[in-house]
């Protein structure tokens, strides 16, 4: 059977997701479940869902999450894998639009936010948009040369600069260096941008500028940044915001993971859409979870983990008409 394009999406992932069907029966799983539960994957194929995820409660859970199509996320449940190991994980169950469910595992001893939680993701998505991107990019150098007007051409050559800058940002990934990049970036340049990009799209939301204009530059790597801006972004517009207001504040005293930044920049993505469903409040940010139909639920994944990268924190406050992502960033010592 021909893989579907999210499975090939969840093949990248570190994080273990298996789908099952109506009985509760793995129907596909990735390498890092595989790898985690100790077990073939061809070989777990058609098993049910109790051998490794036992406890009658939680089987009961994954039913009801079936029953009912909706999300059901359970804490700290016990995993038997096939090498007779008992692990701790942290499971999510959500139905996949054909009538089986979406199971994602996070093994808790594997938490950790000092390393990279998703470098593969990130690896697995780079893979996935060299192709496109090349072809994109001749398109678009095609277009530029046939078009007449300076306002075509230059829409062109911005088609042109973001294929080169996702290029540029793939093959760093695909050539594992995926640290980042530091230098001085300068917010506002980059929400600027950001605004360029939003206006050149067919059907751009309003936008309004709320900046502060005494705040330095950061150290940041501009094109993972500019990602993380472009994701936000383009969420609440597919999610049906009309507005989007652009604010730079600086705050202080931000926990930041472990960590608490004496000075931080945040910058503020606010839309005027229907909000963040409340059942994916206390999920947003993992894997595979998304509030459209048609969503792979990477993007916000994607965008959190940049900013621990940074040292910094991504963070959401909702509700109807008003949903704000905030990035914050460090600020250089001299500032705080």
């Amino acid at each position: 059977m021909k893989a579907q394009p999210w499975q090939r999406w969840a093949e990248q992932l570190a994080t273990g997701v298996a789908q099952v069907d109506a009985d509760l029966r793995v129907r596909w799983l990735n390498g890092a479940l595989a790898e985690l539960l100790a077990s073939g994957m061809r070989s777990a194929v058609g098993q049910p869902l109790s051998l490794w995820l036992c406890s009658p409660d939680d089987l009961a859970q994954a039913q009801r999450a079936l029953d009912e199509a909706r999300f059901v996320q359970l804490r700290e449940v016990a995993l038997y894998a096939f090498d007779e190991r008992t692990l701790e994980a942290d499971v999510g169950l959500q139905p996949d639009g054909e009538g089986g469910l979406l199971v994602e595992v996070h093994a808790l001893a594997q938490r950790s936010r000092t390393a990279s939680p998703l470098s593969a993701t990130l690896r697995g998505f780079a893979h996935e948009v060299k192709n496109p991107l090349a072809g994109l990019r001749g398109a678009a150098q095609l277009l530029q040369r046939r078009v007449e007007g300076a306002e075509l051409q230059a829409l062109a050559g911005l088609i042109i600069d973001e294929a080169d800058r996702l290029a540029k940002l793939a093959n760093r990934l695909l050539h594992h260096d995926g640290a980042v990049r530091l230098g001085a970036v300068g917010i506002h340049q980059l929400l600027d941008r950001l605004g360029e990009l939003l206006q050149a799209e067919p059907s751009p939301p309003r936008l309004r500028l709320d900046y502060d204009p005494s705040l330095p530059d950061v150290r940041g790597d501009a094109d993972r940044l500019l990602q993380v801006l472009l994701n936000l972004a383009r969420n609440a517009v597919e999610a049906g915001a009309h507005t989007l207001v652009l604010r730079t504040r600086a705050e202080h005293g931000v926990r930041a993971g472990a960590r608490v930044l004496r000075s931080a920049l945040r910058v503020d993505v606010i839309d005027d859409g229907p909000g963040v469903p409340a059942e994916l409040h206390g999920t947003l940010f993992e894997p595979l979870v998304s509030g459209r139909a048609d969503g792979t639920g990477l993007g916000l994944a994607l965008s959190r983990e940049i900013a621990l990268e940074h040292g910094g924190e991504l963070r959401c406050t909702s509700r109807p008409g008003e949903t704000v992502f905030s990035l914050y960033l460090p600020l250089e010592r001299g500032h705080e």
